[in-house]
């Protein structure tokens, strides 16, 4: 395979990317300082200046997670560090006229694994139709996504929301720097999937962060997710618990312990979690800081968050992946009870009744999929919609081979579309003749809307934007329609329930 290089100049020094399948591609670009040694968990920095060219050939640290999740491909395994604060950009080997439209990816991994390498975040589809995409490293579990502000101290400071921090450093990168590389840096579109989607609808919330974007997209975001700072003191107070110090020496164990040491107490945290309070998540965003002042549902609501257009939604069998593979979500009756256990008896009942045959394990993987997701799109699109476009969607295709091994339009499988696997040798396997033309259908409809939104804040013909007076979601599928309120008894059953985390 043919393979040249190329150089682009950013305001840190040179770099040198290469040139293959019709596209340059830059792989982990510094946009903050290595957040080592004394900067551990502190906000990042800006990148400092290099002198000579800085290779950008290959990929970088992925952040501290469990190894079992930094798969590459075949016995190939992404290195870990902490130094992992780092982007990839791919654009056009010719771009067309004029400035193009900038698609910033936001990775998924539940805010503890996952890693902007990750094949199916290559981009390069995206790229070859006319845009600058860039995916960006943050960090995770311990070191990123939990708040230990409330065990600062003097001689070991500590910030809260990092991963936040982290990502509005890189979209500050972003708006000075992409200009090089062909991109607008006044029409920037964030979009993510699962935690990434999270990580979008909670940027709209940072004040940190207006004007770094002008569309969002936000693909099966989370419930459950984002607690208040003293849920997050609590979590913190176990946490260095569980690592075998008090709360006065926790900033000191924090600071001392390996990465490897942090992950395992994360890990017992979560496993606590499941049997105390399925749902509870110690990972992820904490509101009523100056950082995030408002909880971004709250904040959407009230308008104070940013009004930009937005495209959210999920799929529609999202239990799916997790009843197979990761165990995380209440799906089983012992656990939806135990979730349900602080509401009041007429909500339980008018939960478990909007999912027929409750506790039959079809109903329960249902409730637990809406609890996870289906909530968290509703809540969103109901607050967002007062004060900005919004724009929802359900993803129902699945190809036969997904239907056949038990996970249908599950958790993640949009990405097969938006990224375009279905061309790729990968999704070939899957589609197995017969669905191939659906498959390839369903993913041009999905990228073309995606383009147009990045361009124009409008996701094309035939989708209307959601009003609270009718719902309109659009439906990816076979044949894809437009649906009003779909899931009405669903939506209003879990109206009104909160999580109490911590």
């Amino acid at each position: 395979m043919h393979e040249r290089t190329v150089r682009a100049t950013i305001s840190t020094g040179i770099i040198e990317g290469f040139t293959r399948d019709r596209v340059h591609r830059w792989r982990a670009i510094p946009y903050a300082q290595p957040p080592v040694g004394s900067r551990r968990l502190r906000a990042p920095l800006p990148a400092e200046p290099w002198r000579g060219v800085r290779y950008c050939h290959s990929v970088g640290n992925c952040a501290p997670q469990d190894p079992r999740y930094t798969l590459l491909g075949v016995n190939k395994r992404q290195p870990m560090s902490e130094d992992c604060l780092t982007l990839n950009v791919v654009t056009p080997e010719t771009p067309p006229d004029g400035p193009m439209p900038v698609m910033f990816f936001i990775h998924g991994g539940g805010y503890a694994f996952g890693s902007s390498a990750t094949p199916i975040y290559d981009g390069a589809a995206m790229a070859r139709r006319g845009c600058v995409y860039i995916s960006v490293n943050y960090r995770l579990g311990p070191l990123g996504c939990m708040d230990f502000s409330a065990l600062s101290t003097p001689e070991h400071p500590i910030d809260g929301n990092l991963f936040l921090r982290d990502l509005v450093m890189a979209l500050r990168w972003v708006r000075d720097n992409v200009a090089v590389f062909g991109g607008d840096p006044d029409n920037v579109t964030i979009f993510g999937e699962s935690a990434g989607a999270h990580a979008v609808a909670t940027l709209l919330a940072v004040p940190q962060a207006k004007g770094l974007f002008r569309q969002a997209i936000s693909e099966s975001p989370a419930s459950g997710m984002v607690r208040s700072h003293e849920a997050a003191a609590a979590f913190a107070e176990r946490f260095v618990e569980l690592l075998g110090a008090r709360p006065e020496d926790g900033a000191a164990a924090l600071m001392t312990a390996r990465p490897a040491e942090l992950g395992k107490a994360l890990e017992d945290l979560i496993r606590r979690g499941m049997t105390d309070m399925p749902g509870a998540f110690p990972v992820g965003p904490a509101y009523g800081t100056d950082y995030l002042p408002v909880e971004p549902v709250a904040a959407m609501a009230e308008g104070s968050a940013h009004r930009v257009p937005l495209i959210v939604g999920n799929n529609a069998e999202e239990g799916r992946l997790f009843s197979r593979f990761l165990p995380l979500l209440p799906m089983s009756e012992p656990m939806i009870e135990t979730l349900l256990a602080d509401s009041d008896a007429e909500r339980r009942e008018r939960i478990t009744a909007a999912y027929p045959g409750y506790p039959k394990s079809s109903a329960c993987m249902e409730l637990g999929g809406d609890f996870a997701f289906g909530t968290a799109t509703w809540q969103i699109s109901e607050a967002h919609s007062q004060h900005a476009p919004t724009y929802v969607y359900r993803y129902d295709y699945a190809p036969r081979t997904l239907q056949w091994s038990g996970l249908g339009a599950t958790h993640a499988t949009e990405l097969l579309a938006v990224f375009d696997t279905y061309r790729t040798r990968f999704g070939s396997l899957l589609t197995a003749a017969a669905d191939r033309r659906s498959a390839l259908k369903v993913s041009n409809d999905v990228q073309r809307r995606w383009r147009a939104f990045s361009r124009t804040g409008i996701p094309g013909g035939g989708w209307p934007a959601y009003r609270p007076d009718e719902r309109a979601v659009l439906v990816f599928d076979r044949r894809s329609r437009v649906e009003y309120d779909p899931y009405a008894d669903r939506r209003l059953a879990w109206e009104g329930f909160t999580l109490s985390a911590g």
